[in-house]
């Protein structure tokens, strides 16, 4: 029963009835503002109820561009161009009412450098729930699409996961991670889905985000920033367009890439190529200091020093760059402690 037809049955139970008489006239005008506001609960029940379960409203998903920054800044170390791109990028899509696309990022960089760590922030920062959105969804290769000769199964599935998710909740994230391991051909399924059309088949998928995580590139990124290092020149000197043509062109040409000779690069559709740089040893420590405090430990040097000399580093000689980045330090740090 609706609740206007709600609040009629009870006004003339309690005014029109037998019932009414019985009662005082104190006692029927509680009982009268007593349905009254009933039928005001009943009525904004709908509205209640997006406040206790998740749903695709500015309740559940708002962008806080502050809060991003901060955790650019305070959180992410050594990437001063990935801080730079993703700020700019995120917070330009978000702030656009009716854009023409989807934002499409594709984050490149040696393991450990801060890419899965990046698409956190980023979703800790649209998402109340963060990563346990339910309008958050992580694909990752290995583990999503393991076999080859499954390819078309895959390519069919992928695109009714995408279909179903941005139809239910057009501010969708997808992240798919381990895009150097995922099979050539694959990615191309959703294609139209980063095009710019406004609607396919009835939906839009133009205030969605896509990530792409890979470690494919990470030979030319580091090959810059060790040439940088070798000439004396400061890491923070690195632009992104020392990196970004040779980037998008490694990872197009890579036969052993999900991207190779994919038509979401041969279209532009690809709205940045960010790198992560390999991190140096007074980043490790940063990232020790940061895992103490998740811990709620004071961090000390002593401590930080030791947990980032565990680590190896390359090239052998001069030890610059951390082979693993800041990955292991979770586990190395409970030897020191």
């Amino acid at each position: 029963m609706k609740p206007r037809k709600l609040h009629l049955v009870l006004l003339c139970l309690l005014v029109c009835s037998g019932l009414s008489e019985a009662l005082e006239p104190i006692s029927t005008t509680i009982a009268v503002g007593m349905a009254a506001a009933l039928t005001g609960f009943l009525a904004s029940y709908q509205n209640v109820f997006y406040y206790f379960t998740e749903c695709c409203r500015p309740e559940w998903i708002y962008f806080n561009k502050t809060g991003l920054k901060h955790d650019l800044d305070t959180k992410l170390f050594g990437q001063h161009i990935a801080s730079r791109i993703i700020l700019k990028a995120v917070t330009g899509f978000m702030s656009n009412e009716n854009p023409k696309k989807p934002l499409v990022l594709s984050l490149h960089g040696w393991t450990g450098t801060g890419k899965n760590f990046v698409s956190q922030l980023i979703a800790e920062n649209i998402y109340r729930e963060g990563m346990d959105s339910s309008f958050v969804h992580i694909f990752t290769s290995t583990l999503h699409f393991p076999h080859p000769s499954q390819n078309a199964t895959y390519k069919a599935q992928l695109q009714q996961w995408i279909k179903g998710n941005v139809t239910n909740c057009e501010r969708s994230m997808f992240i798919f991670d381990e895009m150097d391991k995922m099979h050539p051909g694959l990615i191309d399924s959703i294609k139209p889905y980063l095009d710019y059309y406004d609607k396919l088949d009835g939906v839009s998928y133009r205030k969605s985000i896509f990530i792409f995580l890979s470690n494919t590139g990470g030979e030319i990124i580091v090959e810059t920033a060790l040439n940088f290092w070798k000439s004396g020149r400061d890491r923070e000197e690195i632009e992104l367009k020392d990196l970004e043509t040779s980037l998008s062109l490694s990872v197009f040409n890579n036969k052993e890439s999900g991207f190779f000779r994919t038509s979401l690069i041969d279209k532009s559709l690809v709205d940045f190529f960010v790198p992560f740089l390999p991190l140096e040893y007074r980043h490790v420590v940063q990232c020790v200091a940061a895992e103490m405090k998740a811990k709620n430990l004071a961090p000390d040097e002593a401590t930080t020093d030791s947990v980032a000399r565990d680590l190896v580093y390359f090239p052998k000689s001069e030890r610059v760059f951390s082979v693993k980045g800041c990955k292991t330090i979770q586990s190395k740090l409970h030897y020191f402690i």
